[in-house]
């Protein structure tokens, strides 16, 4: 699972009927220095780019959340779904306790 904070949302025209009732999220991954500030760590701090992820939990702009990509996102749903990434949680609390 990776963290990352919620910078946008996708609004589409036609949606596959296997995706009903959730919506997509673009997402700003993580990075080291957003890990060492915490949840008040400010947008835009990522490096790598940002993927659009499927949520159907709830998550909004600015907030953090926890997603899977790959085969695993696809694994809640009963049929074959194209999706490559999905929320998988949505994060209150984060510590960062690096090794010394």
């Amino acid at each position: 699972m990776k963290l990352g904070t919620v910078i946008g949302r996708v609004t589409l025209s036609r949606s596959e009927p296997s995706l009903a009732g959730g919506r997509f999220l673009i997402v700003s991954p993580f990075g080291r220095e957003q890990y060492e500030h915490g949840l008040d760590a400010p947008l835009g701090l990522g490096k790598d780019p940002s993927p659009v992820v499927y949520d159907d939990l709830g998550g909004g702009v600015g907030q953090v959340i926890g997603y899977v990509e790959g085969r695993e996102a696809a694994q809640p749903f009963p049929q074959p779904t194209p999706v490559d990434a999905i929320n998988a949680a949505l994060v209150d609390e984060m510590f960062y306790s690096p090794f010394k």
